[in-house]
């Protein structure tokens, strides 16, 4: 039997299936801390310092999301005894969401649909046409993880030559047709790139990676895709990179400013630059990893972790604190 315990309870129907998905040798407990505290993983995105510290048992804590929080790294770190886990349900869904984001920039679908809702037919007959072929292509994607590796066989799929970058590797391997570079090759990388796909996590090693420099060294109407972390992208380079035409357009899900509070979502721009402005970006307000179909398999990917724990055997998705992810 091992003890875990949920520190949000979940909506009566998701508890359900959660439950219906578990071993039986899985005790929960819900909400509050329980007295006495005696779980051994603890389910919560951001565990307070009470929670990490009620139980003498507890050894795991389970992020019931992808990423990871900085307060939870902060927190963790003071806690090296506990490991940290998440979960990557998300990853077909994220990678779907990358791709009709590179469709959308690269056949200007937005401005041509906003032009024909207002009966303006003229893009039918613009020459040359300002729409791109990605067959054929190069896509280069940073960050070669879950994501990574599902949006690579999209792309694949599509006919694109795919190159992606992963931090663990010292030399170049081939892998189901992928071509996958040490993460330090980016700026060999960059000139190849009509589409630059970002799958990668926020850290200090990633913060600002690409700025004017980088950029500038992408060749003419390429495409740039971030679904991994706004910082990673200078967002005054980026702003100037797409205005100026320097690049064909840009498909962004996350951004460089966000509504601090309810009120503040119905009249928030997502950036200090008017990104807004500009016809060739596609705005996605953060929701390339929310589906109908989300929810069912988070908790389906919950309840793998926690019947792996309830089997004795290791749980997947190990989060490196010192890495970040």
């Amino acid at each position: 039997m091992i003890h875990v315990h949920l520190s949000t309870p979940p909506a009566t129907e998701d508890l359900a299936i959660l439950q219906s998905q578990l071993h039986s040798d899985v005790q929960l407990t819900i909400g509050d801390l329980p007295n006495p505290a005696q779980f051994e993983i603890l389910v919560n995105g951001r565990p307070t310092p009470q929670e990490l510290s009620a139980s003498p048992h507890l050894h795991t804590v389970i992020i019931p999301w992808a990423g990871v929080p900085d307060v939870t790294a902060q927190r963790l770190h003071e806690s090296p005894h506990i490991q940290l886990h998440n979960l990557h349900h998300n990853a077909p869904i994220v990678a779907e969401g990358m791709l009709m984001l590179l469709l959308g920039v690269a056949r200007l679908a937005v401005p041509f649909d906003r032009a024909l809702r207002q009966g303006d037919w003229r893009p039918r007959y613009q020459k040359p046409a300002p729409a791109q072929l990605l067959a054929g292509k190069t896509a280069v994607i940073l960050g070669y993880g879950a994501i990574g590796q599902r949006l690579a066989q999209l792309c694949h799929a599509l006919g694109m030559i795919v190159h992606a970058t992963r931090r663990s590797i010292s030399s170049p391997m081939t892998e189901n047709g992928i071509v996958i570079h040490p993460a330090e090759t980016l700026h060999n990388l960059l000139p190849q790139a009509n589409a630059l796909l970002i799958c990668l996590p926020h850290t200090p090693e990633t913060d600002g990676l690409l700025g004017a420099a980088e950029l500038a060294l992408l060749p003419p109407r390429a495409i740039l895709v971030n679904a991994g972390r706004a910082a990673i992208v200078n967002e005054a380079a980026l702003y100037e990179a797409l205005a100026s035409g320097q690049l064909h357009g840009a498909g962004l899900d996350v951004w460089y400013n966000y509504p601090q509070d309810e009120a503040a979502r119905e009249r928030t721009f997502p950036g200090e630059r008017p990104f807004h402005q500009l016809d060739n970006v596609l705005l996605s307000p953060h929701r390339t990893g929310l589906v109908a179909e989300t929810e069912p398999l988070r908790l389906a990917a919950l309840a793998e972790l926690l019947n792996a724990a309830a089997e004795g055997n290791p749980l997947p998705n190990a989060i490196d604190l010192t890495r970040g992810y």
